[in-house]
């Protein structure tokens, strides 16, 4: 008798954390705007910063002058013809402490961004997978005899 595929007891990797899956890629279904535009407001609500401070640290990075009402325009949802400029998302991520575009671009790829310690744990967990591996093989070759 055959043992069942999946044993109902043992946890998959879909139960302990979430697996990113690309976005389908349909007609319209890559139109973000809004939703870039509720990124970036949620952002500016979790930073500790104004968004007068968020502005002076953008244009001191990028070396652009990105005034408030640039800043208000990009989140404001009246404000559609605003697209909030890619080549900024760097300089926004660093003055409000966030890397909530990367996460946002990466998930829409299915894709997940480590930093930090997070990076480091992630690090160890893929080498000592690779050393069950390795002493797996191991075992099974000191089990092998060749004949000569």
């Amino acid at each position: 008798m055959k043992k069942p595929a999946h044993d109902p007891r043992q946890l998959t990797l879909d139960e302990l954390f979430e697996i990113p899956r690309p976005v389908e890629p349909t007609p319209a279904s890559l139109d973000q705007g809004k939703e870039v535009r509720h990124l970036l407001s949620a952002a500016l609500k979790q930073t500790n910063k104004s968004r007068y401070e968020v502005c002076a640290i953008m244009s001191e990075l990028t070396g652009h002058d990105i005034s408030i009402s640039m800043l208000n325009a990009w989140t404001a949802e009246s404000r559609e013809a605003w697209r909030f400029p890619l080549e900024y998302a760097t300089a926004f991520e660093i003055a409000c402490d966030t890397y909530c575009i990367t996460e946002f671009l990466a998930r829409k790829r299915g894709c997940k961004v480590y930093a930090g310690d997070e990076l480091r744990q992630a690090e160890i967990g893929r080498l000592e997978s690779q050393m069950s591996e390795l002493a797996t093989k191991l075992k099974t070759l000191k089990k092998v005899r060749i004949a000569g």
